[in-house]
């Protein structure tokens, strides 16, 4: 037996794992790729179709480098813990109806069909499973092999009324999902959204796709929260504009007075984020890191070039550059929180963020980060930063 120390392991609190396989850039054979394609519609095909080529434009470094993001870059990068995203591009951009426009009832049962596919495509790998509850998470940890959680990214995806919004939070509980980031890139009457697509200015982004002063969280944003809170998920601030920030936060604390709940009972997260060291209003203020911290919620630092970089440099092309950004926030962190207990990893790879940090470029390049973590922070704070504060987080929810 040896004597050398496993190395620290790696939760990812927001990776895009579906991607590849919606897009089918899977490593299968060929006769299991007849079988899944037989299986799919024509919708789904050409859906799949698209989302094949925008990975290469927008995700893949390259034409033909792959995904970002399998079970066994995960399991090279030492991330036993995924928070895996769930997420429609198709049904949030919804080009069959106006800019701005109420969610679809339609959008709820793709995302079921999304979470079973990336289930039923596990499920035929030995080094990985699907954590639904607190003992698969701690048998997943035990036995060694990759643990991938469900997560939703877009409130557009729970439905056109509140009603509909309450129904289908419960259900996703009920199947395991850990959290739900509320806005994301585009306006659909659920929460305010900061700019966040990295090839486009904020003011530029503003002028295309204006959102109304004052909207914040709208009712069904607000019945999402409420539903969330009373399933004990987590609530997922990343890319909510200010107004929606506040009026979450206000809504949570009205929640606490009502149930007679601690504030970190119901962890608030930032699952892919960043400290705001320059203008980019997608990145946290101190008030609002400081709130995070204040719920025992944690801020996953994103592994994008776009976000990460904002008021620091222009450009990272080696992972010593990019680490030195990674502790500038870390450090920022802990100075606004005092402790390295509310910043985590949140790479968000294969979620449109091309380019990602230089060294840092798939879920492997990850296994780069425990040693200068702990030669910079020590083993205990490195071991918070990489893994112990999502895993406190997602046993709250699990």
């Amino acid at each position: 037996m040896s004597d050398t120390p496993a190395p620290p392991l790696v939760a990812d609190l927001h990776v895009h794992y579906p991607m590849h396989v919606l897009s089918g850039d899977r490593d299968v054979t060929l006769g299991r790729m007849v079988r899944v394609r037989r299986r799919e519609g024509a919708g789904n095909k050409a859906r799949g179709a698209i989302l094949w080529v925008a990975s290469r434009l927008l995700n893949y470094r390259s034409w033909d480098a792959g995904p970002r993001v399998t079970a066994d870059f995960l399991a090279a990068g030492g991330v036993r813990v995924g928070l895996s995203v769930l997420y429609s591009p198709f049904d949030e951009m919804d080009l069959d109806e106006p800019y701005g426009a109420l969610p679809e009832p339609g959008y709820f049962a793709r995302l079921l069909e999304q979470l079973e596919q990336v289930e039923a495509e596990i499920g035929e790998h030995a080094g990985a499973i699907v954590v639904h509850d607190e003992a698969e998470l701690d048998r997943a940890l035990a036995d060694g092999v990759v643990g991938l959680v469900h997560c939703v990214e877009g409130g557009f995806h729970l439905g056109p009324t509140p009603a509909d919004v309450d129904t289908n939070v419960s259900a996703l509980a009920a199947r395991g999902v850990a959290y739900v980031t509320l806005a994301h890139l585009f306006w659909r009457r659920v929460a305010a959204n900061a700019p966040a697509l990295p090839f486009l200015p904020d003011a530029l982004y503003n002028t295309l796709f204006p959102q109304k002063a004052g909207v914040g969280l709208t009712e069904l944003g607000e019945a999402a929260v409420r539903a969330m809170y009373r399933e004990g998920m987590l609530i997922d601030v990343s890319h909510m504009r200010g107004d929606a920030l506040e009026e979450t936060f206000e809504l949570l604390e009205a929640l606490d007075r009502e149930h007679g709940a601690a504030p970190v009972e119901h962890p608030v997260i930032a699952s892919h984020s960043g400290y705001r060291f320059g203008k980019q209003k997608y990145n946290l203020d101190d008030e609002t890191v400081r709130r995070v911290a204040a719920r025992g919620g944690v801020i996953g630092l994103i592994l994008a070039q776009h976000q990460l970089n904002d008021g620091i440099r222009k450009k990272t092309k080696t992972f010593g550059e990019s680490f030195d950004v990674i502790a500038r926030h870390a450090d920022r962190l802990r100075e606004l929180t005092g402790s390295h207990e509310h910043a985590a990893i949140g790479s968000d790879f294969d979620g449109f963020i091309k380019p990602t940090m230089g060294g840092l470029e798939r879920a492997d390049d990850l296994a780069r980060l425990p040693a200068a973590l702990e030669a910079r922070y020590g083993a205990a704070d490195a071991e918070r930063i990489l893994s112990g504060n999502v895993l406190r987080v997602l046993r709250t929810a699990l």
